[in-house]
C-alpha cells in the first residue's frame, strides 16, 4: 500500500476556561485540576459551579464537541456539529453508577433529542485518567436511535483561547479520491503560535503528498471494480494526551485506503511541542544524554505485551514483537505525553495483526524517573 496519510474529520471550537481533570477511581470522573470552573451566571443568576469537561467524538459518522458541566448529579452544557456550527443546549443527569441522561433543546426550549450513556474510562485510552461517554442518541420519542462516543481532552490552558479545527476537505472526482483531513489551531495567545505552524505544516504536507499521489495514478481500471472500492480516502482524525500552558501533546491518526485493496490501514502521528522553548520536541529530549532511555521503555512495552499476546484472540504475534518493539528509535516514534506516564502507540501491524487494530501502551514516569531531565520537558513528573 502506498504510505497514505488520513485525518478523520472531527472539527471543534471549544472556547476554554480555567478547568482539567485529575484522576479519581474508575467509578467516578476526575475532579477539576484546582479550584472548580465557575461559569458566567446569567443576567439575575446566580454563578453556576462545577468540573467542566471536554469531549470529542461521533454521533453515527457526523463528529460532535461537547462541553460539559458537572455539580453533583446535575450535568449542563452545550455540543455542536463542525459542519453546522451552531451550539445545540443540554441538561441532564449522571446517577451514581455513572448512568448519563442528557436532554438536547433548540433556541425556543423544544426537546430535540435525548442522549443516553455511560460515562467510564475511555476503552482505547492506556491512561485511565481519560474518560469517555458512550452509549445511544435518540429523538425524544425513542425514534432513531444511533451510537454515540465522546472521549474527554484534557485541556489545562489557564486563558480564555479556543481551540479551532482546520478542515481540508476535498472531493476529486476525475481522479477517484477524496480528502477529509483536520488540525488544531490555538487562537488567543501567540505563544501558540509555533504549535499551530507546525500543526498545520505537518497536515499540509501530508495531505499534498496523498494528493500528488493520486493524481499521479492510472484511474483506468477502476470502473471495473466495485462501486465500494473505487475511490481512494485520506482521513486523519487528532486527540489532544496533554495541554497546558507550557507543553502539548497532540496524536493525529491517519487512515488510508488505497483503491481496490481489500481494507484500509492507519498509522499515528505525534506533535509533541514545548511551549516554554517554542520547540517541537524529540523522545531524546526528555531524557538525560547518553541514558538507555530506548532499551527501558522497549523491555517494558515487550513485556506488557508478551502479557497480552497470552490472552485469547490478541492477535499479537510473538515474532513481531521482538522486531516491531524493540530498542530502535522508529518503533517509538508514535510517543505521547500524559499526566500518569509515555504513551506509546503500535500502529497496525508493527506487533499485531491488522484486525487486532493499534496496540496502546502507558509506560509509567515510575519506570523512566531516573533517566529524565531534572530540567527537561517532563522533569515535574519525575519528582
Amino acid at each position: 500500500m502506498k504510505n497514505k496519510l488520513t485525518i478523520a474529520a472531527l472539527a471543534v471550537i471549544v472556547t476554554l476556561a480555567f478547568g482539567a481533570c485529575r484522576k479519581q477511581s474508575k467509578e467516578q470522573p476526575p475532579a477539576a485540576a484546582a479550584s472548580p470552573v465557575v461559569q458566567d451566571a446569567p443576567v439575575g443568576g446566580a454563578a453556576q459551579t462545577g468540573e467542566k469537561y471536554f469531549f470529542r467524538g461521533t454521533i453515527a459518522n457526523l463528529s460532535i464537541e461537547m462541553q460539559l458541566l458537572r455539580d453533583g448529579d446535575r450535568i449542563s452544557g452545550t455540543y455542536f456539529y463542525p459542519r453546522v456550527g451552531k451550539n445545540i443546549a443540554l441538561a441532564g443527569t449522571v446517577d451514581k453508577d455513572n448512568n448519563v441522561t442528557l436532554t438536547e433543546s433548540d433556541e425556543s426550549g423544544k426537546q430535540t433529542g435525548v442522549f443516553k450513556g455511560h460515562w467510564q474510562p475511555a476503552t482505547d485510552s492506556p491512561d485511565p485518567s481519560v474518560y469517555e461517554i458512550e452509549g445511544k442518541w435518540s429523538k425524544p420519542d425513542g425514534s432513531k436511535q444511533t451510537e454515540f462516543t465522546v472521549t474527554q481532552q484534557p485541556y489545562e490552558f489557564t486563558g480564555a483561547v479556543s481551540v479551532m479545527p482546520k478542515v481540508i476537505k476535498e472531493a476529486n472526482k476525475p481522479k477517484l479520491y477524496t480528502v477529509n483531513a483536520e488540525y488544531p489551531q490555538i487562537d488567543g495567545d501567540s505563544r501558540f503560535d509555533g504549535f499551530n505552524r507546525e500543526a498545520r505544516a505537518m497536515i499540509t504536507k501530508d495531505v499534498g503528498a496523498f494528493k500528488t499521489s493520486e493524481s499521479q495514478a492510472d484511474t483506468g481500471e477502476a470502473s471495473g471494480l466495485p462501486a465500494e472500492t473505487q475511490n481512494s480516502t485520506m482521513d486523519v482524525g487528532y486527540d489532544f494526551h496533554y495541554a497546558t500552558d507550557n507543553l502539548i501533546s497532540l496524536a493525529f491518526t491517519e487512515a488510508a485506503y488505497e483503491r481496490g485493496a481489500a481494507h484500509g490501514n492507519s498509522v499515528t502521528e505525534v506533535l509533541n511541542y514545548d511551549l516554554k522553548n517554542a520547540k517541537k520536541l524529540a523522545l531524546a529530549d526528555l531524557f538525560i544524554p547518553k541514558s538507555k532511555y530506548l532499551n527501558v521503555i522497549s523491555t517494558y512495552c515487550q513485556k506488557e505485551l508478551k502479557e497480552r499476546s497470552k490472552k485469547p484472540d490478541t492477535m499479537i504475534l510473538d515474532d513481531l514483537i521482538g522486531s516491531g518493539a524493540g530498542p530502535q528509535a522508529d518503533n517509538y516514534r508514535a510517543w505521547s505525553i500524559t499526566k500518569k506516564g509515555l504513551w506509546i502507540t503500535f500502529d497496525p501491524y508493527q506487533v499485531a495483526a491488522y484486525a487486532a487494530g493499534p496496540q496502546y501502551i502507558l509506560v509509567p514516569y515510575s519506570v523512566l524517573k531516573d533517566m529524565i531531565k531534572p530540567d527537561g520537558p517532563i522533569g515535574m513528573f519525575a519528582k
